[in-house]
């Protein structure tokens, strides 16, 4: 079976992250994504939680945001986790959710410049190297890290052209984010392909999913995510390049204001089965190796709520590997 990964986005009470981790390792996920959101539970610590709880389960840090946390810092957390847990960390990069880096008063609008170093910081951290570097956000003064871990892989979350095309001159993987449609995956991946210049990165995609009998009830499971998402105006793109349209000014009126009923009435079934993997098994298999046909060498399973979706989803992906060989 290709690669197929499991999420927790920090709103899963303690009991649900654990269960969520049960269910994935029982299915033999070998990763779970644990997402840092602003006011939600802390992704290092769950990531600590993960690895003592189950062996068999590696853990990436997502998307990790050196505007809110210093690029050593970071390096300091993931090499001691490493030190613990050998060989079963990674470390995702990303600016962070503007809405969070609002809600703390940061200022995050010329992003590249410090994402660029904040990579080059971590990486030579990590390495053990006596960094010395001064650049326009950060700088390290003649320190090294006590105990090295070269070998965690940085990953990119990216969704921009430039930062695309530096995750694939810089990282060791890129990040899509979720609700992204099949042809915006191939549009993102061509940007990656452009930074990279031959050179090999991962090609990781978080993919939104749902699985019932019915297509509209699965449908449904995803309305309010897929609204918070696709009302950012840097999702127009990706919805255009899916032949979508949406009034995301309306879609965002909605959202702010807590209305539902109409931030739903304005996601149609259409925008649902074409930014996510929603329906049936057989549709969900189905969407499944259209993201994989599209180049992404790992899905990763996201906006899952319980156990029992998140095992009907890894079936649907069994279904989708055997259509494939």
């Amino acid at each position: 079976m290709y690669d197929l990964s499991i999420s927790s986005d920090g709103r899963d009470p303690a009991a649900a992250f654990l269960a969520k981790l049960a269910a994935g390792s029982k299915a033999g996920r070998r990763r779970i994504w644990i997402a840092n959101h602003l006011f939600q539970r802390d992704p290092i610590a769950l990531a600590g939680a993960a690895l003592a709880a189950d062996a068999n389960i590696d853990v990436a840090l997502m998307a990790m945001s050196p505007f809110t946390l210093h690029p050593v810092q970071l390096a300091m957390s993931v090499a001691t986790l490493a030190e613990f847990y050998p060989g079963r960390v990674a470390l995702c990069l990303g600016v962070g959710a503007p809405a969070d880096l609002a809600s703390v008063a940061v200022a995050a609008d010329k992003p590249l410049g410090p994402m660029r170093e904040a990579i080059r910081i971590t990486r030579a951290v990590l390495a053990g190297e006596t960094v010395k570097f001064e650049g326009q956000s950060f700088t390290v003064r003649q320190r090294r890290l006590v105990n090295p871990a070269a070998d965690v892989p940085i990953i990119l979350a990216a969704s921009g052209p430039k930062m695309l095309e530096m995750a694939g001159a810089e990282a060791d993987g890129v990040l899509i984010s979720a609700a992204t449609s099949v042809e915006f995956v191939r549009w993102c991946l061509a940007h990656v392909a452009e930074g990279a210049k031959g050179r090999a990165v991962r090609r990781i995609g978080l993919v939104y999913g749902a699985v019932a009998d019915e297509a509209a009830s699965a449908h449904q499971r995803l309305r309010r995510m897929l609204a918070i998402t696709l009302r950012g105006a840097h999702h127009t793109q990706n919805l255009e390049l899916a032949g979508n349209k949406l009034d995301q000014a309306a879609l965002a009126a909605a959202v702010a204001a807590e209305d539902w009923p109409a931030a739903f009435g304005l996601i149609s079934d259409r925008i649902v089965a074409t930014h996510a993997a929603s329906g049936t098994p057989s549709d969900v298999a189905a969407r499944f190796s259209a993201y994989r046909s599209a180049g992404l060498d790992e899905l990763v399973l996201s906006g899952v709520t319980d156990s029992q979706q998140l095992t009907g989803l890894i079936d649907a992906a069994g279904l989708a590997a055997k259509g494939e060989s």
